[in-house]
């Protein structure tokens, strides 16, 4: 429990942190979630490694 009362700045900073990792996480999902439906299709195939020259 704090002593003091939780300054204005950091209530304003810790919404904005929120809403910021929120999107990220958005972000995130929508890319994992492209993955698995790309790799679950069956037309997806690793590049071609080649004979190195």
């Amino acid at each position: 429990m704090s002593l003091r009362k939780t300054h204005e700045l950091h209530q304003r900073r810790f919404g904005r942190n929120l809403g910021v990792a929120l999107v990220l996480a958005g972000f995130i999902a929508l890319m994992f979630g492209l993955t698995v439906v790309k790799v679950s299709e069956g037309t997806f195939e690793p590049p071609h490694q080649g004979d190195g020259s």
